[in-house]
């Protein structure tokens, strides 16, 4: 009986790795189920450690795996987390804006994406719990706005509880990331070319020098 044929390939055309950090308490775990599972809930304990959801999207033709990990804000697990940041593709940067506190640590974590991460890493800025009451919010719009600016990445307001932009901000990133790899996968083709040339011109010149000292 011939055996079963092998899984050509797998479900999905990439696989993206994102990491979600910020302060606790700005709703990371909340924007995670949101996109994960459609749902949102109040009632959160607060995350200990890692924890992390899979959705595959369709992006431009594609099927992207997308695997989220959302890493605990608090101070004494960022020993733990750290070890995450060197296989993230992609930064999610959450701060609420209800609370400056939140917003002015973005800085010190953009400092532990830049000690721990890779170089190429893509980065999002995300104000989340714009659904407050605007006599509650903190942190002005513009405001967001220009600190994304500077650091030269892309900016978004979201609303776990209502949805707003939640989506957006995901597919956005995923994105970016699925341009930057195709980009490197069509770049990574032409220099093996070239050292293939190089190979054979060097292996022709072996030759001819070979002939000349036999001869």
């Amino acid at each position: 009986m011939a055996a079963p044929p092998a899984r050509a390939r797998a479900d999905y055309d990439y696989l993206i790795k994102l990491l979600l950090i910020g302060d606790s308490g700005v709703g990371k775990s909340c924007l995670l189920l949101r996109f994960s599972d459609g749902s949102f809930t109040t009632s959160f304990i607060t995350t200990i450690g890692i924890d992390f959801k899979i959705r595959t999207i369709e992006l431009d033709g594609k099927r992207i795996k997308l695997q989220i990990w959302d890493t605990a804000g608090q101070e004494r697990f960022r020993t733990i987390t750290t070890a995450y940041y060197r296989g993230a593709m992609g930064i999610l940067l959450v701060y609420d804006v209800t609370d400056e506190s939140s917003f002015n640590n973005i800085r010190n974590w953009i400092r532990n994406i830049e000690q721990h991460a890779s170089d190429n890493v893509n980065k999002i800025l995300v104000g989340n719990k714009a659904d407050m009451d605007e006599s509650k919010r903190a942190v002005p719009t513009a405001k967001g706005q220009a600190l994304a600016d500077e650091y030269g990445i892309k900016f978004f307001e979201t609303s776990a509880k209502t949805n707003l932009n939640v989506e957006e901000v995901f597919f956005s990133i995923a994105r970016d990331i699925k341009q930057r790899l195709s980009e490197a996968d069509t770049k990574s083709e032409p220099p093996a070319i070239r050292i293939n040339q190089q190979d054979q011109t060097a292996g022709a010149a072996t030759s001819q020098k070979s002939a000349c000292c036999g001869s």
